[in-house]
């Protein structure tokens, strides 16, 4: 990539503002200035929490690197006044008063407590500064924006958990005018004004790029998309800049005239489903989660190397909406959604490629969206927060050996495997024990999780010692409750992040003023990672993998992207 470097420009803080243009916009503030609002709790109000097992398990992997630090990418067009700093920072700024945990910050105490702080706004003034802090505008291309992020120095820290990026590229085109908005009521007024006719001439709208950036650990893919729609419906919607100023207000008068004696930040996912705490409940749960994950059989891998340096990339095909369309009538012909056809379309891309060993399965994993399984009450509508953590996994095994060369054996059996791929997926939503397996999951990946951070600094210490063969047994083996099983391999092949259909999250006549029609998503990654993502946005199906360039031996990545594109083509349609 071409070296950016001199095109970035520093952030522009809020104490930059010309203050006849702040005085103009907020009407009788000034920024990061005296409070203007009635008196609010003091900046020594504060919220803590500590994290649960699953918030910890995504944590502690994240300290050194930023692992799993989440981006959504939104490619828009809009006249040059609404991506204004003050009107997108004033948004920003809303948008953290509703949501705590983004202006959150983590404090590590031990590595099994680490816990939120939140520290109020003493005023809206207060919070539009906090947003300011954690806003940037560049100018860089859209691949130039999500190569720095994954690839570069870690944009998020632990007191930075959120932060937002603007970037209008270099050879930005001023495109084609379009017609002035219809004058509303709350409008109508200041344009019948003579020196606000000017405004109302048509305008021009410009490109921009938006990354929106948070810890995974924080929330999730979903809360992600919701925040984005909630984002452009103010940034594009129908409300002047002064309004969205008054609103800014109003959010904070609602949360903070008076402070709250509780705490303000939503629950861990583990809370949101709690459970008996009977000892046979415990003992049940944990024999079934031990059955479940012996059932999990694989064995295919893609080929990995060792590299000193990490380098994701992510390629990315959008199809045309009326092949789209196509392929959303030909899965529904055979029963199933385009998600549990690309697990066929990854699975057959694989074997086509000469994978692994035929006799081991493909296993394959998805995130499963828990919140249908929350049992806690709803926090009051001022704190009922959707950023979250709320994902649990599941898995999808299909054989790794193809069928006859024949074209219809083989469409027979792609369509086959994936409405068994339907039937695991939907197994693992409806099963009655999703509530006991999540937590302990969780268990399992929070001690997993700090071993190897515990591991990870002292070897960066140099004062780890390998532990002695036997040194964690503490008591004389006992005999196994579980049914003896040869030992098999559950090594996955690929994850697949599979988001449904985005046009259901995303209001677009809401906020007309912001025409969004690229959308990509990912996460920082470890080396040798890989994900692929399948999702439907503005009527066209998007298909990304992301993976580690230098993690993967040879051309074997290359490969199977070709295929998984071929089977796309040939059984999609």
């Amino acid at each position: 990539m071409a070296d950016t470097a001199e095109l970035l420009t520093p952030p522009l803080s809020a104490t930059d503002f010309p203050e006849d243009l702040w005085d103009k916009y907020t009407l009788h503030h000034s920024v990061c200035g005296e409070t203007a609002s009635a008196a609010g709790p003091s900046r020594g109000h504060r919220y803590e929490r500590k994290m649960g097992e699953t918030e910890l398990s995504y944590f502690l992997p994240s300290r050194q690197t930023g692992v799993n630090d989440m981006y959504l990418h939104l490619g828009f067009r809009a006249p040059e006044r609404v991506a204004q700093r003050a009107r997108l920072c004033t948004v920003w700024a809303i948008l953290r008063l509703r949501h705590p945990m983004l202006c959150a910050r983590a404090d590590m105490r031990d590595y099994g407590d680490v816990r939120f702080i939140y520290d109020a706004p003493s005023s809206s003034k207060n919070a539009y500064c906090d947003a300011d802090a954690n806003l940037e505008y560049r100018i860089q291309t859209k691949d130039e924006l999500i190569d720095t992020y994954l690839n570069g120095a870690r944009t998020l820290s632990n007191s930075r958990l959120s932060y937002l990026i603007v970037s209008e590229p270099a050879n930005s085109p001023v495109l084609m005018p379009t017609p002035p908005r219809t004058p509303s009521p709350t409008t109508a007024q200041s344009e019948a004004d003579p020196a606000s006719e000017d405004e109302s001439e048509i305008e021009s709208k410009r490109e921009y790029e938006l990354l929106i950036c948070a810890m995974h650990f924080l929330g999730d893919g979903m809360a992600l998309h919701q925040f984005a729609n909630d984002f452009f419906g103010l940034l594009g919607g129908a409300k002047s800049d002064a309004e969205l100023h008054d609103l800014l207000e109003e959010e904070w008068r609602t949360r903070w005239q008076v402070a709250p004696e509780e705490c303000v930040l939503p629950p861990a996912l583990e809370d949101n489903m709690p459970l008996p705490s009977s000892r046979f409940r415990r003992a049940a749960a944990q024999v079934d989660f031990q059955l479940s994950q012996q059932r999990l059989v694989g064995g295919q891998v893609f080929p990995r190397r060792k590299h000193p340096e990490r380098h994701t990339i992510v390629p990315t095909v959008a199809i045309s909406e009326e092949r789209t369309k196509a392929i959303l009538k030909n899965c529904k012909a055979h029963g199933v959604s385009i998600s549990a056809a690309l697990f066929a379309v990854c699975n057959a891309a694989w074997a086509r490629m000469g994978g692994g060993n035929k006799a081991a399965p493909t296993l394959m994993y998805s995130a499963l969206n828990l919140r249908p399984y929350f049992s806690v009450p709803r926090a009051p509508p001022q704190w009922d927060s959707y950023w979250y953590l709320a994902i649990g996994y599941f898995n999808v095994v299909l054989p790794s050996f193809l069928p006859a060369d024949a074209p219809a054996a083989a469409a027979a059996a792609f369509w086959l495997r994936a409405r068994h791929a339907k039937e695991q997926s939907t197994r693992a939503a409806k099963s009655p024990l999703v509530a006991s397996r999540t937590h302990e999951m969780a268990l399992e990946r929070g001690e997993r999780a700090r071993a190897w951070a515990k591991e990870d600094d002292e070897r960066e210490q140099g004062t780890w010692v390998p532990p002695a063969p036997g040194s964690g047994a503490n008591s004389p083996p006992r005999e196994s409750v579980y049914p003896a099983r040869a030992k098999a391999s559950s090594a996955a092949l690929i994850g697949l992040s599979l988001l449904g259909n985005l046009d259901g999250i995303y209001k677009h006549a809401a906020f007309p003023d912001a025409e969004l029609h690229t959308l990509t998503t990912g996460s920082r990654q470890r080396q040798g990672a890989m994900l692929l993502f399948g999702y439907t946005f503005k009527g066209r199906l998007w298909i990304s993998l992301g993976y580690d360039r230098n993690g993967f031996e040879g051309d074997v990545v290359d490969r199977f992207w070709k295929e998984v594109l071929g089977c796309v083509d040939e059984f999609l349609g």
